[in-house]
């Protein structure tokens, strides 16, 4: 074993005892990036090779700071973000998401679908959709000027039309015409405070976590959003938390103009995001 290897495993230890959730890949993860190497090639750094600033960034990664915030790079799906302060670090539960919302738009048989995506934070759900549905029309809009400081730079180059705005009253002229709503909106209730992972709590934007008493105040918003979005026939896909699964479908009723409301779990098998399609009148 190599001097970095062995320093991985100390680290390893280190992040465990803070609780850091992946204490293994994080340290081998932050060794390849101080180092310059792939992951797979620690094993390829010299003794005298090892930089010691590899110490420094653990000892930000044991105090919880997240490890895309460290890198400045967070991956979804097909893509390599940047990412930072400010902006809502993309989790891989909605990798999943995202799965379900482009078979559901290859479905259609559109040529050309209409997309928009709310609260687009990083810009990772656009981007993916842009990127794996080739000829589709991707709209995002996102309120925090400090979130938009990231998305700006990972949109640049791409097919994504990215707005500041609310929301809840974006997109105007593209009323009745998409093909596809999708969000990953905040939805922690206030009273879960306490109980958040550091590495959101302390780290990630609140705007882009808390929404009310039961987390579902923006969501009930959206609703409406969506529907006036939405064509006849459409869909909205509304990511959640594990415990409002049996909430979210209820909010995208009959009566407000749905149909075919239902829950979806994640790769875990966990209640993960609600579907509704816009009813035709």
């Amino acid at each position: 074993m190599n001097l970095l290897l062995a320093e991985v495993a100390q680290a390893t230890q280190r992040l465990a005892d803070a609780g850091v959730p992946s204490p293994r890949n994080d340290a081998e993860e932050l060794a390849a990036f101080v180092h310059g190497v792939k992951r797979g090639e620690l094993h390829t750094v010299k003794d005298t090779d090892f930089d010691a600033r590899y110490w420094e960034v653990i000892a930000r990664r044991e105090a919880r700071e997240p490890l895309q915030h460290i890198t400045g790079l967070a991956y979804f799906r097909y893509l390599e973000l940047q990412v930072g302060p400010g902006v809502f670090v993309p989790r891989p539960e909605t990798e999943s998401v995202v799965g379900w919302a482009i078979d559901a738009v290859r479905a259609m048989d559109v040529v050309e679908p209409l997309i928009v995506d709310l609260c687009t934070g990083s810009g990772a759900i656009a981007l993916a959709l842009a990127q794996e549905v080739p000829r589709s029309r991707v709209h995002a809009v996102e309120l925090s000027e400090d979130a938009l400081r990231w998305t700006r730079k990972n949109v640049e180059g791409s097919r994504v039309d990215l707005r500041q705005g609310n929301a809840l009253d974006a997109f105007p002229d593209l009323d009745g015409q998409v093909d596809l709503v999708i969000t990953n909106p905040p939805y922690i209730p206030l009273t879960e405070w306490e109980y958040v992972a550091p590495e959101a709590r302390d780290y990630d934007p609140e705007l882009s976590l808390f929404s009310g008493e039961d987390g579902l105040d923006l969501i009930r918003g959206l609703e409406r959003t969506a529907h006036r979005l939405l064509r006849p026939g459409g869909v909205v896909v509304v990511e959640h938390a594990d415990t409002q699964g049996g909430q979210v479908p209820w909010i995208f009723t009959e009566e407000r103009g749905w149909a075919d409301a239902a829950d979806h779990p994640d790769l875990n098998n966990r209640p993960r995001f609600a579907t509704a399609r816009r009813a035709t009148p």
